[in-house]
């Protein structure tokens, strides 16, 4: 059996508030070595406040930046920052578990849970994403999420209609390497 609370108080731990000017713009993933990955379309600037669960305030500074992607990258000064724990780039599978956190309309930490329907592109020659039938809402963009063990499956970017869409954890791996990290 799944242990859903300890899954959820794993994930809120690694996850972080995106805000500028004390606005929410998103969520964002703690990434290893001090880093954050989120969503291009929540970076607005090149430097932004991360909160985490604890209601520590850090300063994140913009890396790198892919609008098509729809990837930042910002790096995290401190040490002693939990980072989320990775899931191999062929571990989700259509039928899988998932979960995903985030910070949906301001409420710190949400967690929402469904399955994984489709693994690829919505739009012929486009880009691969994972599909998944849980919610999502402003706040979500930029989070994770993960499988039933707590992995980093993807991250969450959008919604198409009654799917959640995620970029998979080997796009965000290609583009953190590209970075230069």
């Amino acid at each position: 059996m799944i242990d859903i609370t300890g899954l959820a108080e794993h994930l809120r731990r690694v996850t972080v508030e995106v805000t500028d000017a004390g606005e929410l713009l998103g969520s964002g993933v703690l990434w290893p070595p001090g880093c954050v990955v989120t969503n291009a379309h929540v970076v607005r600037r090149p430097q932004v406040t991360l909160r985490l669960i604890d209601g520590r305030s850090l300063e994140g500074h913009l890396v790198a930046r892919d609008a098509d992607a729809d990837l930042a990258l910002l790096s995290v000064p401190g040490t002693g920052i939990p980072a989320a724990t990775l899931a191999g780039p062929d571990e989700v599978r259509i039928g899988s578990f998932v979960v995903a956190v985030g910070h949906p309309l301001g409420v710190r930490g949400a967690l929402t849970a469904g399955i994984v329907c489709a693994i690829g592109p919505i739009v012929p020659g486009g880009r691969s994403w994972i599909q998944a039938d849980l919610r999502l809402a402003p706040g979500n963009s930029g989070g994770p999420l993960a499988d039933a063990g707590g992995y980093l499956v993807g991250l969450n970017a959008r919604a198409a209609g009654p799917l959640a869409l995620a970029v998979p954890t080997g796009q965000l791996t290609r583009f953190v390497r590209a970075a230069g990290v």
